[in-house]
């Protein structure tokens, strides 16, 4: 039974649901990247339900959740320029530096 549902059970609720146009799905996933600028939000063994009522679809997400820092393929461009290094080695040392652009550029000049 689920708490503060007046003893309803899981099956009654399914349901109610139903009775209401709610429709409930789980969605399998790997990995949930959510965008944003400055740092993304990555949500790793995620379990995932989409709701759909009226035309409207809602996610919800849970999982294990972490924070890295977005980078940018300029900012990836401005390390390999100034540390005269490849591509891969400056996505690695911005992700090291967690997106800090001049730390990264010290630490691949300090590694010549």
């Amino acid at each position: 039974m689920l708490p503060g549902m007046g003893g309803m059970d899981p099956k009654q609720m399914g349901k109610l649901m139903q009775q209401m146009g709610i429709k409930s799905e789980e969605i399998s996933a790997n990995r949930v990247v959510i965008e944003r600028d400055g740092a993304n939000i990555i949500i790793e063994q995620p379990q995932i339900t989409k709701i759909s009522m009226k035309g409207e679809s809602t996610y919800q997400i849970a999982g294990q959740i972490k924070e890295e820092a977005a980078i940018s393929d300029e900012d990836v461009k401005m390390v390999v320029e100034q540390a005269k290094c490849s591509t891969e080695e400056a996505k690695k040392a911005l992700e090291d530096a967690n997106g800090d652009i001049a730390e990264a550029i010290v630490k691949l000049q300090g590694s010549e």
